[in-house]
């Protein structure tokens, strides 16, 4: 059990610890801001993390430069717009509702109610399938068998 809390212990504490203090900045307004964009932002090199918890030589660029553009007066807006410039769309972690990828933000909501409507059909059909199949069975077998259900 103490190694399992240990072990939950490292794996929380890596995100607290990528982000080296000398990298901070002295505002706390600022490092607000800054942290904001490091959350917002995907590491290219890891991929599936953002920029705050990753210990790649990358992340650890691209939060230099955040800061440096922080502390010259940059809006947020104005840092994402440079890293998306440089590295596409790919870089935010949550992506604009824009261009060509609409398509994948609309797909979701789409396939549910194409699923809905597929079941809706689906059940409309079998309700209206007639109730007695024919079955093969003779006038005298279908007696017996209602027979047998019946005891």
């Amino acid at each position: 059990m103490k190694r399992l809390a240990l072990l939950f212990w490292l794996v929380l504490s890596t995100a607290a610890l990528a982000l080296d203090p000398s990298e901070m900045l002295d505002d706390p307004a600022l490092e607000a801001k800054a942290r904001e964009l490091d959350h917002a932002l995907r590491c290219v090199v890891c991929q599936s993390e953002a920029v705050a918890s990753s210990n790649a030589q990358w992340a650890v660029d691209a939060r230099r430069v955040i800061r440096e553009q922080i502390a010259a007066g940059q809006t947020q807006e104005q840092v994402v717009d440079f890293f998306v410039e440089r590295y596409g769309e790919f870089v935010l972690m949550t992506p604009r509702v824009s261009g060509s990828n609409w398509m994948l933000w609309a797909a979701g909501p789409l396939m549910f109610l194409l699923a809905i409507g597929i079941g809706i059909g689906y059940l409309r059909g079998r309700s209206r399938a007639p109730a007695a199949a024919d079955t093969g069975l003779s006038e005298a077998e279908t007696r017996r068998l209602r027979e047998i259900m019946d005891e």
